[in-house]
């Protein structure tokens, strides 16, 4: 990061006795032309109409002059001194005022005070441009408008987003270390009422006007900011402080359809791993794992229809939070059928060992959910907008995962048990019948 000056010797330029001619010629006749205005407004003749016909401002030309409500200062100093001292509301200039842009006829329309107690005006003018020395002046390359200083980003400390304790206008403060203190005591006292350039990677990020000479090493950039743009300005110029450059080492274009991609192959990950669960959940637990299976189908039902209803938008961390919460129910049913396998092995029937695994494992389960929703509030609180979907989509599945596991697990082996599986323990992964 840099700090520059403005270029003096860029602009100063010899101009031709044609050249100065010139200038002359033009501001002849745009004297003439306002002159001839005035008369015509004097004698009646619409000013809004004859600003959009004849003014030579580009942004109020269309608005028939109207220059909106303004503080002093906004204009050159011969514009505010008609329109803040010399003009009462509703006059017009006697005759046109002369700027470094030509010749105005200015109409003061209203005054107020604003919110801050400053004075405001509400005006229009019509514009005759003359050509100035400025035209002939401009630098042929726009670098060579600024000049080097010593002062650059290895001496700001800090940048930092404050408030003006009046009028609550955010701002942006800097802070110079005791090298950067001096140097920048130096550059603003040499630059009052000039522009001194904050440049990174050779780009302007802000160009502040010196309001006077500044000491201590404290400075504040000040504008009509809004709180997003100070912080940004903030953040560009603590990443300047840094002692490196800014390189491209690569770029690389992102088209609309990798993020449809990524979803693809994210579902396609979990359909797989739910293949994989229901395989292992077959082979190891075998009537209560088929069980198991149809009841995930359901759950699976219930969430994306509660996800259709909500309704919740389904981002590469929503689904990474929905196929963890199934994974979490895959686990609800194994805490549920190896209590079942335990008490079969100590030689209760079908329906006791039933009844007592699920009141053994209910405890481990909703502990083991509560801890989960905790996590996910926190999240929720805490996270980005990103983390805050995996959260929700994985507190709706831990829900629904509960009610899934104790209630729709439970009906279905109530309904599937028998007496006569009694002696045929193996459906339910025991490997040996005992006798009762």
């Amino acid at each position: 990061m840099e700090f520059k000056e403005q270029n003096e010797a860029a602009h100063v330029a010899v101009l031709t006795d044609e050249q100065k001619k010139e200038i002359a010629e033009s501001e002849k006749q745009a004297k003439i032309k306002a002159e001839d205005l005035l008369k015509r407004l004097q004698r009646g003749e619409d000013f809004v109409e004859l600003a959009k016909k004849y003014s030579e401002d580009p942004g109020s030309k269309d608005q028939g002059g109207d220059l909106d409500w303004v503080k002093k200062g906004t204009f050159v100093p011969e514009f505010d001194k008609a329109l803040f001292e010399d003009l009462k509301v509703g006059e017009r200039t006697k005759e046109p005022v002369k700027t470094q842009f030509g010749y105005h006829i200015i109409e003061k329309l209203d005054e107020r005070q604003n919110d801050q107690g400053e004075l405001e005006i509400h005006s229009r003018h019509i514009l005759a441009k003359a050509k100035s020395e400025s035209d002939f002046q401009q630098p042929q390359n726009p670098e060579d408008q600024w000049k080097n200083t010593p002062l650059s980003g290895k001496q700001l400390k800090r940048a930092s987003v404050v408030f003006d304790q009046q009028t609550q206008q955010p701002q942006v403060s800097l802070e110079f270390n005791d090298e950067g203190s001096k140097l920048f005591e130096e550059i603003t006292s040499r630059n009052v009422d000039k522009i001194v350039g904050i440049f990174l990677d050779k780009q302007p990020i802000s160009l502040p006007r010196v309001q006077q000479a500044i000491t201590g090493g404290q400075a504040v950039i000040t504008g009509t900011f809004d709180v997003q743009e100070a912080k940004l300005l903030a953040q560009r110029l603590n990443a300047g402080a840094l002692p490196v450059p800014i390189n491209l080492v690569s770029q690389q274009t992102v088209g609309a359809s990798l993020g449809e991609i990524a979803i693809q192959r994210s579902l396609r990950a979990g359909l797989y791993g739910f293949a994989l669960v229901a395989l292992f959940m077959i082979l190891y637990y075998r009537l209560p794992g088929l069980i198991a299976i149809v009841a995930l189908l359901m759950y699976v039902a219930f969430v994306l229809a509660i996800f259709k209803l909500w309704p919740v938008t389904l981002t590469l961390a929503g689904i990474a939070g929905f196929i963890l919460s199934i994974g979490m129910a895959v686990d609800a049913n194994i805490l549920i059928f190896e209590r079942l396998k335990e008490e079969l092995r100590l030689g209760k029937s079908l329906p006791q060992a039933m009844q007592a695994g699920f009141e053994r494992a209910w405890t481990s389960i909703r502990d083991s959910n509560v801890s989960s929703l905790i996590t996910c509030v926190i999240l929720s609180w805490f996270g980005t907008s990103m983390v805050k979907g995996f959260a929700l989509t994985l507190a709706i599945g831990i829900v629904v995962s509960m009610f899934s596991a104790i209630t729709v697990t439970r009906t279905f082996l109530r309904m599937i048990i028998r007496e006569r599986h009694q002696g045929r323990l193996w459906l339910y992964g025991v490997s040996r019948n005992l006798d009762i």
